[in-house]
């Protein structure tokens, strides 16, 4: 069964599973090793939010007392503040990042008024020629003088030659650790840090079959590096959850609530078998893993065939909600993460993208959306789009006012349907009375469900090639 589950995301997200087997210990877009540098062995924590924890463990020479040591091949995106060192007899007096990394750029700025060689080829002979020029400037173009000329340099028509590399810039990253050793020797020591430009997500590939009534999903753990630097046969730890920072006080607008998801979504109560660290649940990626700079990366991480799954109809008609055209419903998928009856683990938020089979049996795209953090025995309610066939046109047919602040609305809601199958609409009043609490339904054609102060929803059934309405009136304080 694991097989076949396999062999339908490999047809689904061949793309996936293809980009991740390259990228597995090489750089990305040339297929070349890469040189582990001077880092020692490796091991990276990486959390959802934008942060990873590196420890590298090293052998270092040291001689007795105090000595300048140099660690290069750090992440560039190191937080600085957060080094720790630990080694037998060892305590770190002062420590300096170097990120003034080289690069044509910063040679150029740290040449303003020194003397460079231009080097010129003549496109006719082949013929090269050298003159010297001070760097005047590098401001949008770089500006030289030539004896007693002033010039602007065009790209691409002289190579620069520098008689030397400036004080300061580095090719590599560097941490600069002062250390203070009781005796000389060779001793392993390591290296702690926090780093920014790490980060990982959740992806499902998810082939939904609506007349059997079955999901089947496979999880991949989507994993980035944008640090700067690579990091080579890491033994690698991914945390489910972002770790609490310290944030800066912020003023700012309060951004505009989402829409509420469609009915159905339920946290979970059970435990998932799963390692845990505190609150969050960890997915070790089994062995070493080289995780490249500017690389993605994907490893499979849930394979699960046959869980039980539903397609719905919701349309949720906002207070006095009306429109002259009717409106598409909402195509919703759910499942569930139980044990029993459901995908039987937890799942990392990222994204469930929905694929299901057209009539020659290949598998096509028809919807995603994103995910929080879920629980084991939670309950799924996906949008997945707008369904093309079945739809509502919501009306206020009267509207009076019956009091100094009672109002009587009556609405109506036409539903439409062009399928060649009945289909069932959750269809969903809101906005009645969130802070009052006092609404009330006068009358309804048809038996409605109180979700809660603010909602009632009504299971339309739609016949086949044809439509159905329900009246309602409402006795609300607007």
């Amino acid at each position: 069964m694991r097989q076949r589950v396999s062999t339908v995301i490999w047809t689904v997200a061949g793309c996936i599973a293809a980009a991740g087997a390259a990228a597995a210990q090489q750089v990305p877009g040339n297929g070349a090793p890469i040189d582990k540098g001077a880092q020692g062995d490796v091991a990276v924590t990486i959390y959802n939010n934008d942060l990873a924890l590196i420890q590298d463990r090293r052998q270092l020479n040291l001689p007795r007392g105090v000595s300048a040591q140099e660690f290069a091949d750090v992440s560039a995106a190191i937080r600085p503040e957060t080094v720790t060192f630990a080694a037998d007899g060892v305590s770190i007096v002062e420590q300096n990042f170097d990120y003034d990394l080289l690069s044509p750029q910063r040679l150029l700025q740290k040449a303003v008024g020194q003397d460079v060689t231009l080097v010129r080829t003549n496109p006719a002979t082949g013929a090269e020629t050298s003159e010297t020029a001070r760097v005047l400037a590098n401001n949008g173009g770089i500006v030289v003088q030539i004896g007693r000329r002033i010039e602007v340099l065009n790209p691409g028509q002289q190579r620069i030659v520098f008689p030397a590399l400036p004080a300061g810039l580095r090719a590599r990253p560097t941490l600069s650790v002062t250390l203070d050793a009781d005796s000389a020797g060779t001793r392993p020591g390591t290296l702690t840090y926090l780093s920014r430009g790490f980060g990982w997500k959740a992806d499902y590939v998810a082939l939904f079959d609506e007349q059997a009534g079955k999901i089947d999903v496979q999880g991949w753990v989507t994993l980035t590096n944008n640090s700067g630097t690579s990091f080579v046969d890491a033994r690698t730890l991914l945390v489910a959850g972002a770790v609490g920072e310290a944030q800066p006080v912020r003023r700012y607008s309060r951004p505009p609530s989402p829409p509420p998801p469609p009915p159905g979504n339920r946290p979970g109560t059970e435990t998932a078998d799963r390692e845990r660290l505190g609150d969050f649940y960890v997915y070790p990626i089994a062995g070493r893993t080289t995780i490249a700079q500017a690389q993605q990366k994907q490893v499979s991480f849930l394979d699960v065939a046959g869980a039980p799954a539903a397609k719905a109809y919701y349309f949720r008609n906002d207070w006095l909600g009306s429109s002259d055209d009717a409106r598409s419903v909402d195509t919703v998928l759910r499942f569930s993460t139980s044990r029993q009856g459901g995908l039987g683990d937890a799942m990392p938020a990222g994204t469930v993208r929905v694929y299901m089979r057209d009539q020659r049996g290949a598998p096509q795209f028809i919807g995603e959306n994103g995910i929080g953090h879920t629980p084991m025995g939670s309950a799924l309610a996906l949008k997945t789009g707008e369904a093309f066939d079945v739809k509502v046109k919501p009306t206020v047919e009267t509207r009076e006012r019956i009091g100094r602040d009672r109002w009587r609305t009556t609405m109506r809601y036409t539903l439409t349907n062009a399928r060649a199958q009945a289909s069932v609409v959750e269809l969903e009043q809101a906005g009645l009375d969130s802070y009052w609490d006092d609404s009330r339904i006068l009358s309804e054609s048809q038996k409605s469900e109180r979700v809660d102060a603010d909602r009632v929803r009504w299971r339309v059934e739609v016949p086949a090639n044809g439509e159905a309405s329900v009246t309602a009136t409402f006795d609300t304080r607007y």
